[in-house]
Formats: structure tokens, sequence, C-alpha cells
């Protein structure tokens, strides 16, 4: 350790210290999932005290973010092919329908969503020591997808304002949070990071997002990589940020080391992109910083991940 941070040393020893594999089994997919037990997800609604719902997504653009084929037939029996439809479907030349065929690239940095263990690979190996070659081109992952956690993530969710800690809008792209930050947010709100919880980072990026648009580049506020030991040593279940999780530049030559280490080494699965801006209004107004999380991946075989539209409710 240099001045109280990691050295690159350190984060590459994290890959070993911090190592999940075989914890819950050499055969297991779900990685900090697991920390989800059926108590948690009963304290977790214990957390419900004024039945209020936010989400926690921003909304996905047309056509900027998604690809959108939208049909409308303002009366379904004359649609193509409806002469092969049966006699009782005639009757009616009321019904009418609109559907989409929609095309979308989640990763990256506007959509949020949702990290599945197989998402990262280090020295081609994925989480619990599984080589990157169970990913195929036609078929997807044959390990560790986002249909894992096909049952939903329902947990205790922490809201940590890092920018409110350190007294500013937002956090300037480049600075990085620490385990200094996170003790801190949970002294000024009055709660404390317990296994199997969700831990939501503000930076204010959203802020800033939401006054003058998406940010260009890949230079972001987010997590250091000294909170990977903390955040182990919490067994915190998922992790999500209003920005795409690791400050960026990292400060190593690990070129997203949060990333890395959590979903290859601790199975940790990662919430990029999400909007706070409503969750720490309605937590400041209620003066409660923790609530019931949900996250609903849709079950897309074979996929790392899912664009999801997480709710907390207070």
């Amino acid at each position: 350790m240099t001045a109280g941070r990691p050295t690159q040393d350190d984060v590459l020893g994290y890959f070993d210290t911090l190592s999940n594999w075989g914890r819950w089994g050499d055969d297991d997919e779900r990685g900090t999932l697991n920390h989800i037990t059926d108590e948690v997800r009963l304290a977790a609604a214990r957390a419900v005290r004024h039945g209020r719902s936010v989400s926690c997504a921003w909304e996905i653009a047309v056509p900027e973010e998604m690809e959108r084929a939208t049909n409308s037939c303002p009366c379904a029996v004359d649609m193509p092919g409806a002469e092969h439809m049966p006699p009782h479907f005639h009757k009616d030349r009321h019904w009418g329908f609109s559907n989409e065929r929609l095309g979308i690239m989640f990763h990256g940095n506007t959509i949020t969503h949702l990290d599945s263990p197989c998402h990262i690979f280090w020295d081609g190996k994925m989480y619990n020591g599984r080589s990157h070659s169970l990913v195929d081109a036609e078929t997807g992952s044959a390990w560790a997808t986002v249909t894992a956690a096909a049952s939903g993530i329902v947990t205790r969710g922490v809201l940590l304002d890092v920018a409110a800690v350190r007294d500013v809008p937002w956090l300037e792209p480049g600075e990085g949070v620490f385990p200094e930050d996170l003790e801190e947010a949970e002294r000024r709100q009055g709660v404390r990071v317990q296994s199997g919880d969700a831990v939501l980072l503000r930076t204010g990026y959203g802020r800033a997002r939401h006054e003058s648009g998406p940010a260009g580049g890949i230079t972001q506020a987010g997590w250091h990589a000294s909170c990977l030991p903390w955040l182990r040593e919490r067994e915190v279940a998922l992790i999500g940020a209003d920005t795409p999780q690791d400050v960026q530049p990292s400060g190593y030559d690990v070129l997203m080391p949060v990333h890395a280490v959590s979903l290859v080494a601790m199975g940790l699965w990662m919430l990029d992109n999400c909007d706070l801006e409503e969750c720490v209004a309605t937590a400041a107004e209620l003066g409660q910083w923790d609530f019931q999380f949900a996250v609903a991946p849709v079950r897309f075989a074979g996929t790392s991940g899912s664009p999801v539209n997480p709710i907390a409710t207070f």
C-alpha cells in the first residue's frame, strides 16, 4: 500500500485475495447473489416503511440508443395472413394492435443495465475459473449468464451519496470514490451496509446528465479499486452507480479493475448507469437511506446481462 491506496501489485493480488471461486461450490454461477438469503429478503421487506416506489433507470432513447421497427394495424382482420385465421377471428372489425421489433446494445455508458459474471474475462477466465471458450458467437455463454438471476434480485438497497459527502453537486470526471467516503456517507446518513445488501453509489453524474446530457469519452467518476476489499468484507451482493462503475482513468495498468475483480474474482454483480436522482431526493425527503430494492433481468438465454429498471421501494 502507498499512502493508504493499493499499489498495482495489490490490485493484481485482489484476483486471489478477494476471490470467491469455490466459496459456494465449484459449479456456482450466482456469486455474491448467494449473500441474499431468505432472511435478507424478509429484512428488505421490512425496509418498506412509506410504500413509495421510484425507478433507478434512465429511459432508453429512440432512435439514439435503440433500433426500433413498429408495426401498426388499425384493424387486425386486414393484416397479411388474416385469411388463414379461424372464422371467429373475422367477426371483430374493431380490434387492432401495434407491436415492435427492437434492437439494443445495452452494455456501454448510457443504458441502465445489469452485468452478470460472464461479462468480463481476466487472462481468459470467467468467474469460478471457467474458460472464455464457453462463450459461443451463436448461442452466447454457457456459464454465469444473466439467467443465473432468473428469480430476480430482491434485497435491501442502500444509497450512499458521496457527492453530498464532498459537498459538491457532482464529482468531476476522473475523481475516485474511496472507502472513507463510503463510511462517511454511512455516518451522515445513519445507515450501515450489511451482508446481502445492494449498494448504490451516487457521484452526482445523474444530475449533470439531466442538466447537460450524456458526457462523451470514457473519463468518469466512480468506484476506486481500493473499495474492493471493503465490498467483500461487507459481503455486498450487488453494486450500482450513476456511472459505469469504475473511475476512469483507474490509476492502474488494469483498465477497469472494479469490473474485472468484481465480476471475475468475486462474482459481484453490477448495475451500470443508474439514474439515482429521484432516489436520492426521496431518501432525503423521507430521511431513509435504505429500502427494498428489486431488479428483474429479462431471461435472455446465454447473455452477459440485461437492460433493467431497478425499483427502490421506501
